[in-house]
């Protein structure tokens, strides 16, 4: 591969430290993609608000990753972002903001993710009432969906696209509707969307029985995995932490364990960003040798750990498996 100026800037300058985990990282996934293995990417945080989408979205189209694990939180807000972008308000001096300020972002309809408010109206409520006609219909026709399917099929309807205000090209779920790309959705019951679909169960308007829940998801993950772990295997490229990552790992151990399929292959490399540092009891924080306790990890995966914000390292390794 012929590397642009992001790659040749990169090889040339990240010789230490994180840089060089960076580099290693990004390397190894590289070289696990030419041997012929498969990627998870897992998103925790807020990545799709700090418009990850621009740099995933190729990686997508570009069948660099295989399946991804996300929040709902994620899931929706690269959705929001693309019909809503031109509404939203930075603020960087966030770290000042005083509560009565923060109160007045609030009454506002602006609801703030570190130095980026989302606002309400224009996104969530917009967003809203088109998957609302998704779940009433599945409810008529006695119908049940994961949660990323009604995204999937909102974007593809192409009901949204007279609201696009980014290029499209730049929402990463949006390029995962295109490929049908696998999705993992775990505890998508505390996004916004999430809530907003329980209020509509308390009000008797929708039925629970028409959202497939996280146990489905991971009876669909075990699956998938038995079908494309052989080979290579199976890559895990970790995001942030929390649920996103914790909740796709399992799988391994479920199924040797728990089903005593004992030829389940492990994770065949590993990769997290994260600025969470290892503490008392901190699964994001824990160190890849503990995953090989908990039967996640072989001796031999390879492992990479990077301490910094995901914000600026992932779109990096994008480029360079992008060779930009």
């Amino acid at each position: 591969m012929t590397r642009g100026p992001v790659s040749v800037f990169m090889e040339k300058h990240f010789r230490h430290f994180n840089a060089a985990a960076l580099m290693d990282a990004a390397k190894a996934y590289e070289k696990h993609l030419n041997e012929g293995g498969k990627m998870m990417i897992t998103l925790a945080g807020a990545m799709s608000t700090g418009e990850l989408g621009i740099s995933l979205a190729e990686i997508i189209r570009q069948d660099k990753v295989h399946i991804i694990s996300c929040t709902g939180a994620n899931l929706e807000e690269d959705v929001m972002n693309l019909v809503a972008h031109s509404h939203y308000l930075r603020i960087p001096n966030y770290r000042d903001l005083k509560p009565e300020e923060e109160r007045e972002l609030l009454d506002k309809g602006l609801n703030r993710v570190t130095d980026t408010c989302i606002p309400e109206e224009q996104a969530f409520r917009r967003l809203q009432d088109n998957v609302f006609e998704l779940w009433k219909e599945a409810q008529s026709k006695n119908e049940s969906y994961f949660p990323h399917e009604y995204l999937y099929k909102l974007l593809l309807s192409g009901k949204l696209e007279k609201y696009y205000e980014i290029p499209p090209e730049d929402s990463w779920v949006l390029a995962a509707a295109e490929k049908n790309l696998p999705l993992v959705v775990p505890g998508w019951e505390d996004s916004t969307l999430g809530n907003i679909f329980a209020s509509f169960c308390i009000k008797g308007e929708l039925n629970t029985s028409i959202m497939k829940s996280g146990i489905d998801y991971m009876i669909w993950l075990a699956d998938w995995y038995g079908k494309n772990s052989a080979g290579k295997g199976v890559g895990f490229f970790q995001i942030g932490g929390g649920i996103a990552g914790d909740f796709p790992i399992c799988v391994v151990p479920m199924m040797y364990q728990d089903l005593k399929l004992k030829d389940t292959p492990f994770w065949s490399y590993f990769c997290q960003i994260s600025d969470s540092t290892t503490s008392y009891g901190s699964y994001s924080g824990a160190v890849p040798n503990e995953k090989i306790t908990w039967g996640k990890l072989d001796v031999e995966t390879p492992k990479f750990i990077i301490e910094s914000d995901a914000t600026i390292v992932a779109p990096l390794i994008f480029a360079w498996l992008l060779g930009l």
